[in-house]
């Protein structure tokens, strides 16, 4: 039986908490004060036994990553830990974390505070883009009314206000911006390579190379990086207990997550569903059903997933239950494309969003996007070479060699997918027939109130090196 709106997490408060004595009035605060009571070790324990996964789009168990980073120590080699909120959000058709911290700034500040508690962190940061104006007055706000009230302890948090590339929501590219360098993507996480290590270093902005692999990993500085939703969730699950968070979603994705739905719907918009919910009721309760008269073509999980076709409606909203149906739960940002779509004109958008967000350090990476842009590009325009699929494919096969980052395994199962899902489009491109075109635009939110969506415009003027024309 699904839960009861009451049972819900309220990530969503309405009206928005504006105050600190608004906030601490409907139980804000007491979740830190838990944790100190308790101590970092069973507030570590009370996360895992809650079955929180990472709300970011990798799911995987918070528990599990706070423990990792709690039990490095001098004998791993690690130096200073510290903890990172990850608020860039730039997975197009996700809105969910800049609805969350304008919302509630404070319940992201505090459960930051508590990882960093419970890790043994030294110091903290909160990490947006310089263009979330309004989340970043919630969250300045926020910062300094309880820091003045004492509630977030001795951990300073610092709030990092970043560019808009893509990688910049990549955690070590996210580590990047924090250290004052530009989003390149690292070889190694950030539980070994943290934040100001000093070993190892890669990447265009590394100092001085021996030429040698590392072999010394002194002060890595392990790091925790954690989504500004999974943050928000804990201060409600350590005020609720993990058995209330483990009693909703399903018995691999408990809890709720922070939905955003736009594209061909009524309604975009943006809610708190239980995990487990089928996916075509979450497209109808948070966007308000696909437009009349029409049906569903494809849904994309962000570009970070296979997409899902229209027959798969009935999928349950969550990691096993959208896996089974061939796509990825991702963070939850579901983009709804009708029947009038092209998956030629749709493959083209989203591959073109990969090749210039790509960072150039990986050669197949760039290369590959591009190639891959260059032919579904032919295709759209109807001039395309009759093995334009074969070059595609063999692309395709090769963009991941050598990556660092995720960026060409989204080209290589998104743009796959398409292919797979809808053949019919991509041999009416090749035979040269008409493609039915839309004007299709990547679905980059700058913002997304009152059921009205608002898009990047400058994202089609973005070229490869970063630069705009």
């Amino acid at each position: 039986m699904p839960a009861e709106p009451s049972d819900l997490p309220d990530l969503l408060p309405t009206p928005p908490i504006t105050s600190l004595a608004d906030y601490v009035g409907r139980g804000g605060g007491r979740a830190i004060a838990i944790a100190r009571e308790i101590g970092p070790g069973a507030t570590i324990q009370e996360v895992t036994l809650s079955g929180l996964r990472g709300r970011g789009g990798g799911g995987y168990p918070t528990g599990r990553k706070w423990a990792s980073i709690r039990g490095a120590g001098p004998d791993d080699g690690a130096g200073d830990r510290y903890v990172v909120a990850n608020g860039a959000e730039g997975e197009p058709g996700t809105f969910k974390d800049r609805a969350i911290m304008r919302a509630d700034p404070y319940q992201v500040v505090e459960g930051l505070a508590i990882a960093a508690l419970a890790v043994g962190a030294s110091a903290a940061y909160l990490a947006v883009k310089a263009s979330f104006r309004p989340e970043i007055e919630a969250l300045e706000r926020a910062l300094v009314d309880m820091a003045d009230a004492g509630i977030v302890g001795d951990v300073p948090i610092t709030l990092v206000a970043g560019p808009e590339e893509y990688l910049f929501g990549e955690e070590t590219g996210l580590l990047q911006v924090i250290e004052g360098d530009a989003p390149l993507p690292r070889l190694y996480p950030p539980y070994i390579q943290g934040l100001f290590a000093r070993t190892p270093e890669s990447g265009w902005s590394a100092g001085p190379r021996t030429g040698t692999p590392p072999t010394s990993f002194d002060a890595a500085n392990p790091t925790l990086v954690n989504n500004v939703e999974t943050l928000a969730t804990v201060t409600q699950l350590l005020r609720r207990g993990a058995e209330w968070h483990r009693a909703l979603g399903t018995r691999q994705s408990a809890g709720a997550a922070v939905c955003t739905v736009i594209g061909d719907v009524v309604r975009p918009g943006v809610a708190t569903v239980e995990l487990g919910t089928p996916l075509g009721e979450v497209i109808d309760r948070v966007g308000g059903g696909v437009t009349p008269g029409r049906s569903v073509k494809a849904v994309l999980s962000g570009v970070s997933n296979p997409v899902l076709a229209g027959d798969r409606l009935d999928a349950p909203v969550s990691h096993e239950g959208i896996s089974a149906a061939g796509g990825g739960l991702g963070s939850c940002g579901f983009v709804v494309y009708d029947d009038t779509t092209d998956a030629v004109e749709l493959a083209q958008v989203l591959s073109r969003f990969l090749y210039v967000e790509s960072c150039g350090q990986c050669p197949a990476c760039k290369l590959g996007t591009g190639e891959i842009t260059v032919q579904l590009t032919s295709l759209l325009e109807g001039r395309a070479h009759i093995d334009a699929i074969e070059v595609i494919g063999g692309r395709l096969r090769s963009v991941t060699d050598g990556n660092r980052c995720y960026l060409p395994i989204e080209e290589q199962n998104l743009i796959s997918s398409l292919l797979r899902t809808f053949p019919d489009d991509f041999a009416r491109a090749v035979e040269g027939r008409p493609t039915r075109r839309r004007g299709l635009v990547v679905p980059k939110l700058v913002d997304l109130e009152d059921g009205v969506v608002t898009y990047d415009e400058r994202q089609a003027r973005k070229q490869p090196d970063w630069t705009y024309s």
